[in-house]
């Protein structure tokens, strides 16, 4: 015996199943916590855009599974529906595009006890407005160590409040209501998008467009130096291959001097800069003061021309005479001083007879 099957549940596959096969992009977005004003406020806003179909996940997983022969890797799509309250975002959108527009218009709203943290929630360490009061207490109860300070309440050091994923429990979500802090994010929550029988997750989705740019860039410079390193020559490194050919060719013949045209000027450049060098360390030869001074020329003397005695350098004519020294005899006594004298007296003496 079959079970029953409603009318409208068919009915209702078989428009689940047109809109897979009419639209060529389509994700799962999750709508738990999210207030049914803001989902009609963001399916007006963004209309132009994707359409959003809201149906039981046991009907969407059927669709998937009777489509696995018509697309392509649909079926990759079930393990997604699992953990969400799952809704169709259908579109003709480029998904990073979409997922962008999607992230824009998300708003800032308080946690709630039984939320699930979307990051990281850290409390600074410094001052607060809080008055002095049972607000530190509260504090102390979630693990907020707080002090008095100039008559307000000063939070120690820093405090990681809740970790990205963890429950928030009614406490904390009072003490962050308190700090003014809002973490929840109210808007469309990307699960994976199916473009071209590829499957994007929301973490894939959700990096920044320049660092997605600049992790394209930094491939193709890897690539790039890959195909040179193992000389693979294509269009994009052809040249670069001819200019690294030439550049090594240039070092080994320097090395092991081989003269070309190439390497003439570099040899030539390097023997002057050796050559300088030498020139520099070998001490300059002094020059004879005979070969570098100039010769004076004489006048000719004229016939009538008195001459003059030739005049000393005006060094010689200053410089003073030397007494002549008297060296005494080596042999000189007291004795033979009286015996020199007594023939000096019978000299004189002789002298006056004559």
């Amino acid at each position: 015996m079959k079970p029953h099957v409603s009318q409208s549940k068919k009915q209702e596959l078989k428009e689940i199943k047109e809109l897979f096969q009419e639209y060529p992009n389509f994700g799962i977005i999750d709508i738990t916590n999210l207030p049914s004003f803001q989902l009609q406020k963001i399916k007006s806003k963004l209309k132009d855009k994707l359409k959003i179909r809201i149906s039981k996940k046991r009907i969407i997983k059927i669709a998937i599974n009777d489509l696995k022969e018509k697309v392509k890797n649909i079926e990759k799509f079930i393990p997604y529906l699992e953990e969400c309250a799952p809704a169709l975002l259908l579109t003709n959108e480029n998904p990073f595009r979409l997922a962008k527009l999607i992230e824009k218009n998300k708003s800032s709203a308080p946690a709630k006890p039984g939320s699930i943290s979307p990051k990281d929630i850290n409390i600074p360490a410094g001052p607060t407005t809080f008055p002095p009061g049972p607000i530190i207490g509260e504090l102390g109860q979630v693990g907020i160590k707080a002090t008095l300070e100039n008559g307000k309440v000063t939070i120690k050091e820093d405090k990681i409040l809740v970790k990205k994923g963890d429950v928030i429990s009614k406490k904390i979500a009072d003490v962050l209501s308190q700090f003014g802090i809002e973490p929840m994010e109210i808007g469309l929550n990307l699960v994976a998008f199916y473009e071209k029988s590829q499957i994007y997750t929301s973490e894939v989705l959700s990096v920044d467009e320049k660092t997605y740019i600049n992790n394209i860039k930094l491939a193709y410079a890897q690539a790039e130096n890959l195909a040179i390193k193992i000389t693979y020559p294509i269009k994009e490194t052809i040249k670069k291959l001819i200019k690294k050919a030439y550049l090594e060719t240039k070092v080994i013949t320097k090395s092991t001097n081989i003269m070309t045209s190439e390497t003439l000027t570099d040899k030539m450049s390097d023997a002057t800069k050796i050559a300088t060098k030498i020139k520099q360390k070998v001490p300059e030869p002094e020059k004879n003061k005979g070969e570098t001074e100039e010769k004076q020329e004489v006048p000719e003397k004229k016939e009538n021309q008195e001459t003059k005695p030739e005049e000393k350098p005006k060094e010689q004519l200053e410089e003073p005479k030397r007494k002549p020294e008297i060296t005494p005899p080596v042999d000189y006594t007291e004795e033979k001083s009286k015996e020199a004298q007594e023939i000096i007296e019978k000299m004189k003496d002789k002298a006056i007879q004559k």
